[in-house]
């Protein structure tokens, strides 16, 4: 099929192309344009010279980053909270899919699944409110350990209880979103191949096996390329917004350590080199992960 020209394309779908123009815009506004910061990371930036007016350095800012003691734990718990999170979380979805996906009741799959899509909704400042009243010294879990005689745990200052809050807490936002995700993928499967594999005679395990997991695979490997891509991104308003000093040691992620240097103690042209690192770390691991995914038979993310 020949290929139209440019301004033909965009005169038959000019109102596709004019919906889509707002959101163009905002990333070329808030996303591409600042790009140009970036910069600051090879210079000894000042707020009164500017971007421009400011000296190169070269590399200094770079190596006093691996250096810095504070940024290599950032890192290392960045690594491990990511990897956590999709060890734990990333399969709830999937097996909740499944479930839902077997029940025979339209009324209570609706109802269960608009219940479990609601924390998405709620933005971390707002979840993590509803953990402090749970968790706290003073809050409703030690309320009923203290009514049965049981010694007040500090769950969001010891730092193994609180990387299980931040799990869970993850899970429950995020898997109801994940969850519609797979089912929409699931209404696509051929109702046909289910008929024929129970005429053979193959049990619900079975058809799960064979059919289910094999129609959603594409989605479930695109969603996994997703969360690797972000697997130096931890989760900075989950973290910032239930964290404390006494938990950096665990908690203390990359997000919140640029954050702290950049703007609380305006280390700018620090923090630009930690984010840059950051941010090439995840788009290597985005493509890498893509690649070994295509290589596997999956069709990838691009």
């Amino acid at each position: 099929m020949k290929r139209l020209p440019l301004w033909k394309d965009l005169s038959r779908y000019r109102q596709m192309y004019l919906l889509a123009l707002p959101m163009v815009l905002f990333y070329i506004i808030f996303v591409y344009v600042p790009m140009y910061g970036i910069v600051i990371a090879f210079k000894d930036y000042s707020v009164v010279k500017g971007i421009n007016a400011s000296p190169w350095v070269g590399l200094e800012h770079v190596r006093a980053v691996f250096d810095n003691p504070f940024f290599q734990r950032a890192f290392i718990n960045t690594l491990l909270i990511s990897l956590g999170k999709i060890i734990f979380g990333f399969p709830v979805p999937v097996l909740l899919a499944l479930l839902l996906n077997e029940l025979r009741s339209r009324w209570f799959k609706g109802v269960f699944q608009n219940v479990m899509f609601i924390p998405y909704f709620l933005s971390w400042v707002v979840f993590a409110g509803i953990i402090e009243n749970l968790f706290n010294g003073s809050g409703l879990i030690n309320g009923i350990r203290a009514g049965q005689g049981l010694d007040v745990i500090s769950f969001l200052a010891e730092g193994d209880w609180f990387l299980g809050i931040l799990f869970v807490s993850d899970i429950i936002k995020g898997a109801g979103w994940e969850t519609v995700v797979y089912l929409a993928a699931l209404t696509s499967i051929d109702p046909h191949l289910y008929e024929a594999a129970e005429a053979d005679g193959a049990s619900r395990w079975k058809q799960t096996i064979h059919i289910t997991l094999p129609g959603i695979a594409n989605t479930v490997v695109i969603l996994l390329i997703l969360r690797v891509g972000y697997l130096m991104f931890a989760g900075f308003e989950q973290v910032f917004s239930m964290y404390s000093p006494i938990v950096y040691g665990v908690a203390d992620i990359l997000d919140t350590f640029v954050y702290r240097m950049g703007i609380e103690q305006g280390d700018y042209s620090f923090a630009a080199a930690a984010g840059l690192f950051q941010g090439l770390i995840g788009l290597i691991m985005l493509f890498a992960v893509n690649k070994i995914a295509k290589k596997t038979g999956s069709a990838g993310l691009f």
